[in-house]
This record gives C-alpha cells, sequence and structure tokens, in this order.
C-alpha cells in the first residue's frame, strides 16, 4: 500500500476536495461533540494477514510502528487537562498484545481511571499474557473489555478471513476469557451477505455450544461490521445528506473519537480523526490531542460507507 492519500480508485475527482463534492455540493462535516473515546494504535504487526483487513496488518507491516508505555501516559497526561470527560481508552492494533509495553499501557489506563477496549484475535500474543491480564482483572473486574474478531460462526468463513488454523486457537482463546469472567464481546463481518437475524442466530448457537457469555442480540456484545471496498462506488456526503439520510452527525466516530498512531520512522506520534484512517495524511490532525479538534470533513470512501451509510462504529455505545 503506497503513503499516497486513498480516495476513490474508480473516481480519482471524487472525494478529494474537503470542501465540496464532485458536483459542487457542500462536503458533510463533523465537528468533535465529546472526546468520549481516544483510541491508540499500538503497532500495524500481527501474528494473521487477514484477506480484507481494514488497515493492512500482518506478520510485515510495520508502516504504524509500536509505541511506546511512555508516549501513551503523555497522551493519558493531555486528557486530564482537557475537560471532556473522556471515558474509553480503545487499543486497536495490529495485534495489541504483540506489543512488548502494552501491559504497562493497559495498566497505566486502568490506574487512570478510564474503562478499557481492546481489539484483539485472542490468540497466542494473548494467551502469552494470561497472568498479567488475570491480575489486572482482579484489580479492575468490570473496567476491561476485550473485543474478540469472530468474523462468521462457521470455521470455514472465518478462516476464508483470516487464514487456515485461525480458528480453533481463537476459539480457546474466547472460552478462556468467558471462563475467567472478563467483559467479552464479539466483532463479526456482514461481507458474505446474510441478513441480520440469521447471523444473530447463527452466533448465539454457537456461543450456545460453547459456553461462551456472550449476548449475540444485544448489538453492543455482537458487533457486526459492514465490508469496505475502496474500489466499489460509493455516494459522497454532503450537507443534504444528514436530513435525506436521517442521520445526525453526533452519531459519526469522529463526532466522539480520535486516534493515536506511530509512524515508521516519525519522531513523535500523531493524532489522526479515525480509526479507519491511519494512513490518510488528509485525517493527521496534529501531535497533540488539543490540535485535533477542527470539524473533519467526510471526503474519503470509508466515511460514507463505514459510517454514514453503513452505520458503523468502533465504540462500546
Amino acid at each position: 500500500m503506497s503513503d499516497q492519500p486513498l480516495i476513490s480508485r474508480e473516481f480519482p475527482a471524487r472525494f478529494s476536495d474537503p470542501e465540496r463534492t464532485l458536483d459542487g455540493s457542500r462536503r458533510a462535516r463533523v465537528s468533535l461533540s465529546r472526546l468520549e473515546t481516544l483510541w491508540i494504535n499500538t503497532g500495524t504487526l500481527c501474528n494473521l494477514t487477514c484477506e480484507n483487513c481494514y488497515i493492512e496488518s500482518s506478520p510485515r507491516n510495520d508502516r504504524l510502528s509500536y509505541i511506546s508505555r511512555a508516549e501513551v501516559a503523555g497522551y493519558l497526561a493531555e486528557l486530564e487537562t482537557l475537560g471532556h470527560d473522556t471515558r474509553t481508552i480503545g487499543f486497536t492494533g495490529g495485534e495489541p498484545f504483540m506489543n512488548p509495553e502494552f501491559i504497562g499501557m493497559l495498566e497505566d489506563s486502568l490506574e487512570a481511571g478510564y474503562e478499557v477496549l481492546i481489539l484483539s484475535n485472542a490468540m497466542k500474543p494473548m494467551t502469552k499474557c494470561r497472568e498479567p491480564l488475570l491480575a489486572l482483572q482482579r484489580r479492575h473486574p468490570r473496567a476491561m473489555q476485550i473485543r474478540v474478531s469472530m468474523d462468521h460462526f462457521r470455521r470455514e468463513l472465518h478462516e476464508q478471513e483470516r487464514g487456515p488454523r485461525s480458528w480453533q486457537p481463537m476459539l480457546d482463546g474466547v472460552r478462556w476469557l468467558s471462563d475467567r469472567g472478563f467483559r467479552l464481546s464479539v466483532a463479526g463481518r456482514t461481507r458474505w451477505g446474510e441478513q441480520e437475524p440469521a447471523l444473530r442466530q447463527g452466533y448465539a448457537a454457537l456461543f450456545a455450544a460453547e459456553g461462551i457469555a456472550v449476548d449475540a442480540d444485544d448489538p453492543q456484545t455482537l458487533v457486526l461490521f459492514p465490508e469496505m471496498d475502496a474500489s466499489a462506488e460509493v455516494p459522497e456526503i454532503t450537507e443534504a445528506c444528514w436530513d435525506i439520510l436521517g442521520v445526525e452527525p453526533v452519531q459519526m466516530m469522529c463526532a466522539g473519537s480520535r486516534m493515536v498512531v506511530k509512524r515508521r520512522g516519525a519522531a513523535a506520534p500523531a493524532v489522526v480523526a479515525c480509526t479507519l484512517l491511519p494512513y490518510d495524511g488528509r485525517f493527521e490532525l496534529g501531535r497533540r490531542l488539543s490540535d485535533s479538534f477542527d470539524p473533519v470533513p467526510l471526503n474519503h470512501p470509508h466515511c460514507a460507507r463505514f459510517c454514514v451509510l453503513g452505520g458503523g462504529s468502533c465504540s462500546t455505545g
């Protein structure tokens, strides 16, 4: 993947102007209404190479380097000065448990009084951290949630996305978390075209058979994400679209969150608008959180496909 901004491959003029859509309409923008969730990208290295990874994580992709515990602590300290009543620190990757300083970041966030959401595949990198994880859970029993990627309730479809032999280690990790009382949620995908009720029924049957304590009917504990194909045609979002679609800007991820990334070779981390756009320089907002509060223009296909039209969100609620 190049370092150039990703816009529409089919219509290169679309999504390029932050002020106007291709037909001259005023482009929709989203203001930060509250910094409810601060996301930390721990690095793009991952133990898996998935077919449709949102940010192309893999065992070789280090375009986002491992962020350090000290760098995360600096952003936690800044949060205390901003008065935004931030509730959640979210950790994503790559696979967060591959970062050698991750447990320290987790501890610092919990000790500072935040709820923590960890996005993980629940495989070997996590299981190597079982003892410190259990220790943190004993100290903060309801403040930590782990959301595990289980792309489908059928093994063959999960492994179509994540590769052969990825199902059983994931399932073992989910059962381990469930058996020990961790706050647990699951992230699935809708890429195979099934209707949501059928998907939830399939997951519910799997959870019941495996003794996994996840409510498949709760959209906060079984989150079903829309697919993102950057080459597929999607409409630009204008200011008029909010009323036409019956969607409020405050419902968008960038109305309530920001993400910190550490680019390979960079001297310091940077704040970006969205968890889905870590490489696009148009969405880098500054080094400090206080630099990142300007409205965000929705000039990327993912803004339309995932958030406005797809209803996707990585938040806890």
